[in-house]
């Protein structure tokens, strides 16, 4: 009988570093993600894992 995996990727609290606005995004998202309040982008794809260009604040489970 095969064992279930874990998911590799979390949603991830992030904090916008011009307008201090606190956002979740996907760690491992195929598109790039702008601050919602100030427009300033906050991750990019990279093919992998996500570029995050803000603080992060929690790891979401």
């Amino acid at each position: 009988m095969a064992i279930p995996q874990e998911p590799t990727s979390k949603f991830v609290k992030i904090r916008c570093p011009k307008c201090k606005n606190e956002q979740i995004t996907f760690g491992k998202g195929a598109t790039k993600v702008k601050c919602l309040v100030c427009g300033k982008t906050i991750s990019e794809p990279t093919g992998g894992k996500t570029r995050i260009k803000a603080r992060i604040l929690e790891v979401l489970e």
